[in-house]
């Protein structure tokens, strides 16, 4: 085979390199001819069909494909972006024991102290949860640059290892945008809020060119300030992205913030900045985002309104914005229109509803004392995802609507999938003594102590 038939597949690999069909019938191509060709295929061509595969939605294919080149008919020998893609499958894929095989292949082949072979290392054991090897490569490595340090400091982050992750951090030769992102982040992900917003403090405080916030490292801030529920930190971040321009940039920015205001109990303020978004930029997202911010504030007729509009302007709903429209419906009692919405979903949209679509419809109706629909669409659940959440959901309707026997018919199903929450017994023995039977209220009081059945007490946080 010429050279310049190579160099024919090395332009369609660049041409193609977001195409999976195209890889695949080049790499396929290529299968066939490498055993009677000469000379053989280019190690760039076998490389560059690695990192598709190990960067795809398969990474498992890029381990394979490299044993089997590893062949020695193949006369395929790789080099230091081979060695660093082929481990970066292992950590796409969560394969630590095929990682440190080839970890020890990397040791043989002379790459033990290549700088992005190591950092791909260092990477996928920490992806792996494999802390004391990817510290001992880390402590190893002869040279270590920016992104050997991110790659642990991010890696240990998401993990939830931030005691370890900010000790390295701290000790940064040099921090970029990623840096901090990543260390935020991974506060936010451990629940202290509190320790991120000051870090973020302090990354405007020092902020220069190269480790300015970005809008990524807003979308990391988020989840601290509602878990806050501060508006006032809201508010000051927020006008710190209107001034660096994210909300122009990055709708997802915008669609965030919106959700934000909304836990921090501003649903003028997340309408405010839903209605600046042009016409043309709103997305699903968006119209779904204001939806949620009504449902969860009870406004249902407000979230209704929004999603008619949402239709008038031909965006197409998804299974989360029939979800968030099913949950306004059921706390604003709209029984009617929710069933009109859930049957929209199935014979319009073709979409096949979940649990949490069950759940939602089987509340409103539960509600509402239409206990019986209820049971009914309770029974109509798959099995496959029938949870024992559908059926308390339709026990604590009883217990306020004082429906006996339905009580118990519900009761004995929840017992063929549970036996041990107290929760269940007690709400059985109320509905009973609210009827005045407090003999079989005092039955259930006793077979749940015969059951060592355990109630909690109750607590407060004041």
């Amino acid at each position: 085979m010429r050279k310049d038939h190579y160099s024919l597949l090395s332009s369609l690999l660049h041409n193609h390199h977001s195409n999976r069909r195209s890889i695949q019938q080049i790499h396929a191509h290529l299968v066939t001819t490498t055993a009677t060709c000469h000379p053989p295929p280019p190690t760039t061509l076998w490389t560059t069909i690695l990192r598709h595969y190990s960067l795809g939605y398969s990474p498992k294919e890029a381990l394979l494909l490299y044993k089997h080149h590893l062949h020695p008919i193949t006369l395929f020998h790789g080099d230091s972006f081979t060695y660093a893609f082929a481990i970066k499958s292992c950590a796409n894929s969560e394969l630590p024991f095929s990682g440190s095989q080839l970890h020890s292949i990397v040791f043989k082949t002379g790459f033990q102290s290549h700088v992005y072979v190591q950092t791909a290392l260092v990477n996928m054991y920490v992806v792996c949860g494999c802390l004391w090897e990817c510290r001992k490569v880390f402590d190893e490595m002869p040279l270590r640059n920016l992104v050997t340090w991110n790659v642990l400091v991010t890696g240990l982050a998401k993990r939830g290892e931030v005691t370890l992750a900010r000790a390295f951090f701290d000790v940064m030769p040099v921090k970029n945008v990623v840096s901090w992102s990543g260390m935020i982040d991974g506060y936010t992900r451990v629940n202290q809020p509190k320790e991120a917003v000051s870090l973020f403090r302090r990354m405007v405080a020092l902020a220069c060119n190269y480790n300015k916030p970005t809008e990524i490292t807003v979308l990391a801030l988020y989840p601290a300030i509602w878990n806050l529920g501060s508006l006032e930190l809201c508010q000051c971040v927020h006008a710190y992205g209107e001034k660096n321009g994210f909300y122009t940039t990055d709708i997802r920015v915008t669609n965030a913030l919106i959700d934000v205001y909304a836990r921090c109990g501003s649903v003028h303020s997340a309408l405010r900045v839903f209605e600046l978004i042009p016409s043309d930029e709103k997305n699903l997202v968006s119209w779904t985002s204001i939806i949620t911010v009504f449902a969860m504030h009870g406004m249902a007729k407000e979230a209704v309104d929004s999603f008619k509009r949402m239709e008038e302007v031909g965006m197409k709903p998804n299974r989360v914005t029939f979800l968030s429209i099913l949950s306004a419906c059921s706390h604003g009692g709209l029984v009617e229109e929710g069933l009109v919405f859930f049957k929209k979903m199935v014979n319009e949209s073709c979409i096949v509803p979940d649990i949490k679509h069950y759940g939602c419809l089987i509340d409103m109706l539960a509600r509402a004392g239409r206990l019986e629909d209820a049971e009914k669409m309770a029974l109509e659940v798959p099995k496959n995802m029938a949870n024992d959440v559908i059926w308390r959901t339709l026990l604590g309707a009883c217990s306020y609507y004082d429906n006996v026997e339905m009580g118990k018919r519900i009761t004995s199903r929840i017992f063929e999938m549970e036996r041990r929450y107290s929760g269940d017994y007690v709400l059985l023995s109320n509905i009973f003594s609210g009827v005045g039977d407090y003999v079989d209220s005092e039955n259930v009081r006793r077979r749940m102590d015969q059951m060592d059945v355990c109630k909690l007490p109750g607590c407060s946080s004041i």
